[in-house]
């Protein structure tokens, strides 16, 4: 991975197909990393693809207090600048779907297209925000390893994926190597996220929305608001699949993808 220093942090990423010259930013959800994406790597592969460990994530630093979406969005933004690039496809799952919102908002001449994965980009209710504060303590004192053996099962479904299945494994990995201090300060912080619900109706480029059947995080219903508000937005549901669609069935997840940037005309294999 190569690595930069940003406002003072450690931040590793790859930067893989460097002859292409349209760029593809691909942000990680939480508590996963890089890797989450290396399903999408082959069908991606006419795009230069930047995959980042988010600041508090993978081989990136994790000593922080709170780490806040707004941040990860401008360090995003610099990571980009650092590079000479202007101009992006943007793509995030979940927490990274919360960040691609915001970087579009502070940056909409930047963004070309948006994925929006099984996530919303509303605040915070005053319930989440305490249940989220109250799982950053959780974590703090059990540590991510219990954490995982947990709660690994909200993430996927497993009546489809099973506990032997190497997405299994791989889900496994990402969420015990995720640092606590990272994910606790990443809880903090997103509990006090901006609502960017309202923006969505500004939002003027091609995107795709995707949602998992059995998400135990954000529903259908309330993933598909989030198509609705954005004007010629696509929506999918990926059937029996849970938080990760990505990973779940990356077979039809990729075929949805390669159908958008396609019929789009956004640099992908006919």
């Amino acid at each position: 991975m190569n690595t930069i220093k940003i406002r003072g942090s450690t931040i590793r990423y790859l930067d893989l197909n460097l002859r292409n010259s349209h760029v593809l930013l691909l942000v990680h959800g939480h508590p996963f990393d890089h890797t989450m994406w290396k399903y999408q790597y082959e069908v991606l592969s006419n795009f230069r693809l930047i995959l980042p460990d988010l600041k508090g994530y993978g081989k990136s630093d994790y000593q922080f207090d709170k780490l806040f979406i707004e941040e990860q969005a401008l360090d995003l933004a610099i990571l980009l600048d650092e590079l000479g690039i202007e101009k992006v496809h943007l793509m995030g799952l979940s927490m990274g779907g919360q960040i691609i919102v915001e970087f579009q908002r502070l940056f909409p001449s930047r963004v070309t297209s948006l994925i929006l994965c099984a996530s919303t980009p509303h605040a915070e209710t005053e319930e989440g925000y305490e249940k989220r504060l109250k799982l950053a303590e959780s974590i703090r004192e059990i540590g991510m390893h219990e954490y995982t053996k947990k709660d690994i099962e909200k993430y996927l479904n497993l009546d489809v994926v099973g506990t032997k299945s190497q997405v299994y494994l791989h889900l496994f990995k990402m969420m015990t190597e995720t640092k606590k201090e990272g994910a606790v300060a990443s809880n903090k912080g997103r509990a006090e996220r901006r609502d960017n619900f309202h923006h969505l109706k500004t939002i003027g480029i091609p995107t795709l929305v995707i949602a998992g059947q059995k998400d135990y995080f954000f529903k259908v219903k309330d993933v598909e608001k989030v198509a609705l508000q954005i004007k010629g937005a696509d929506f999918r549901v990926i059937k029996n699949s849970g938080h990760l669609p990505n990973m779940e069935n990356p077979t039809l997840f990729n075929a949805l993808i390669k159908s958008f940037y396609s019929n789009n005309k956004l640099a992908i294999n006919s």
